[in-house]
C-alpha cells in the first residue's frame, strides 16, 4: 500500500479501525477504536496499540495486524 508523506488524514482513511496520531517526537502510534483484545488474541500476535519512528514501518505493522485478525 502506498502512503503519499505521513499525511495522518490519508493513514486515517486508509486504517479506519485504528486511532492514529503522531507524537512531539515524531513517533506514530495506533490503538485500535473500539476493540479491547483477549489474552487468545495477544497470543496470536495482534496488538491493542503499534508504534514506529518511520510512517513505513508504521504502515508495515498495521498491515501486519489487519492480516492477522483476517487469519485468525
Amino acid at each position: 500500500m502506498a502512503i503519499p508523506s505521513y499525511d495522518l488524514d490519508v493513514l486515517r482513511a486508509a486504517f479506519p479501525a485504528w486511532s492514529l496520531f503522531r507524537s512531539d517526537a515524531g513517533v506514530f502510534y495506533g490503538t485500535r477504536r473500539g476493540v479491547r483484545l483477549r489474552d487468545a488474541d495477544i497470543d496470536k500476535g495482534l496488538r491493542q496499540t503499534v508504534s514506529a519512528d518511520d510512517v513505513d514501518t508504521f504502515v508495515s505493522l498495521l498491515v501486519d495486524q489487519g492480516r492477522k485478525v483476517v487469519s485468525s
